[in-house]
């Protein structure tokens, strides 16, 4: 089945934006309560889709396997899908800064599928 124009011109848009040429801005997370030190994958998971879909108007489907742990320059690599599209990314989230129990993060997508 051949994909519609608008399909189509949503995949450019994202694979443009959100596929290495984009990364999600730095975002701020509240510690969790209990791994005290680090940022519930949930959270992280939410906060990565939220912001690539405001950046391109997709929603992608990310999954992290581990929490991000709160120190500047800790990272974690999670698994970024799209419907219809071919391929699961690696998104590296990084921990920028810490401020008390508040978290701040960047994710970078990569450019091409594993």
């Amino acid at each position: 089945m051949r994909p519609t124009e608008e399909t189509a011109i949503t995949r450019s848009a994202f694979r443009r934006a959100a596929l290495g040429v984009a990364a999600a801005p730095v975002l701020a997370l509240s510690l969790s309560a209990c791994g005290a030190g680090s940022v519930d994958s949930d959270s992280v998971e939410s906060q990565v889709e939220d912001q690539l879909e405001q950046q391109v108007g997709v929603r992608p489907d990310v999954e992290c396997e581990e929490d991000l742990p709160a120190e500047v320059d800790a990272t974690i690599t999670c698994a970024l899908e799209v419907d219809g599209e071919d391929g699961v990314y690696d998104v590296t989230v990084t921990t920028t800064s810490v401020d008390g129990d508040t978290a701040m993060f960047d994710a970078q997508v990569a450019d091409t599928p594993r």
